[in-house]
């Protein structure tokens, strides 16, 4: 039986994700923001830039599985999609508290997202599960690659961050060896469909960072 990851974060208070940021000194006055000025070689561009794209990411995700529950949830594949939503849950769960911990503006094509990545899932799922399972595999091996670099370019000093982001890339591969598993390079045109998703994704990565 799954557990309801809402109800276990309530349970344990998780603890910090990053360093917290250096409020600077003073005191800000009344109706001005306490985040102190960036300066040359502070690592705050870069975290606003990964926590932005991973919760615009996860985001996506849920959004995808969701629209692939809206077709298939009541077919064999159901519990299936139902377990890798919830994992996806865990994670955009994690980021919307990075993102008001931190004060990162998350960025401002989540509506499309919302939009894009729900059609997707239901999309590709209307053409059948094994299209459905090619989507889940070329999103999260774009995410996979993703989750590398990022793990890569963070420092000793955010090891916590780290960590979280390589579990959750764990979780991401673990989802594309399902779909692999459940004959997704079967799908019907499977190198054209995989082609264009993964193309998808990278975009949607490249226009998360920045906008």
């Amino acid at each position: 039986m799954m557990s309801d990851p809402q109800q276990n974060e309530t349970r344990v208070k998780p603890a910090p994700l990053l360093t917290p940021r250096p409020l600077g000194q003073g005191t800000a006055a009344a109706g001005t923001s306490t985040r102190p000025r960036r300066l040359p070689g502070d690592p705050a561009p870069t975290l606003d830039r990964i926590i932005r794209v991973d919760h615009a990411g996860e985001y996506g995700a849920v959004r995808i599985y969701q629209g692939q529950l809206a077709v298939l949830g009541k077919g064999p594949k159901g519990d299936l999609i139902r377990h890798m939503t919830e994992q996806e849950q865990v994670h955009k769960q994690t980021f919307d508290r990075l993102i008001a911990e931190q004060q990162v503006r998350p960025t401002g094509l989540q509506p499309f997202w919302h939009v894009a990545g729900w059609a997707l899932g239901a999309g590709t799922a209307l053409l059948g599960e094994r299209a459905a399972m090619a989507c889940t595999v070329a999103v999260e091996t774009v995410i996979d690659q993703h989750y590398a670099a990022q793990a890569e370019e963070l420092g000793p000093d955010q090891a916590p961050l780290k960590q979280t982001i390589e579990q959750f890339r764990a979780e991401e591969l673990e989802h594309r060896d399902i779909g692999l598993a459940h004959e997704a390079e079967l799908a019907t045109g499977y190198p054209v469909l995989s082609g264009l998703i993964k193309a998808g994704a990278r975009a949607a990565i490249w226009l998360s960072e920045r906008f």
